[in-house]
């Protein structure tokens, strides 16, 4: 399978750079698969997983906070507030944030930029679970797959 060179870039590190087979990311419009060759594209990513199929073979997936996927003839990248790898991920650290997150929307109830910045926040914590094999469901007690 023809590669293609793809980045992962966020504001404090650039966590891919190299050449792949494939990449799927969550847009706003549903998932996009990308091989080389692909047409010039853009569009917005969601917070959601990102799945990279590595010159060997090898899939990695990693859990992206939203930001943009851009593809031109020389390469595909994605910008994104925050972005790791699934291994990366610490499983106790993103449950405690689901449960701040969730802490928050109860307590921001009348004020609409407080719940919004909270459910986020639920939004990231619950993809960083999912991304790591730690499944919660959507409000549900933290579960090992």
């Amino acid at each position: 399978m023809n590669t293609f060179h793809f980045m992962i870039v966020t504001p404090d590190k650039t966590l891919f750079d190299g050449d792949v087979q494939e990449v799927i990311a969550r847009t706003t419009e549903g998932d996009v698969g990308i091989l080389a060759g692909h047409i010039r594209y853009a569009a917005i990513l969601t917070t959601g997983a990102l799945t990279v199929k590595l010159e060997n073979g090898e899939y990695r997936k990693a859990a992206v906070a939203g930001g943009v996927i851009k593809v031109s003839d020389t390469r595909t990248v994605v910008m994104s507030t925050a972005a790791e790898w699934a291994e990366e991920i610490d499983p106790d650290w993103a449950e405690r944030s689901r449960q701040d997150a969730l802490a928050k929307i109860e307590a921001a109830k009348d004020e609409p930029d407080r719940l919004e910045r909270a459910n986020l926040k639920l939004q990231r914590a619950l993809n960083r679970l999912a991304v790591s094999g730690h499944n919660t469901g959507t409000l549900g007690t933290q579960k090992k797959k």
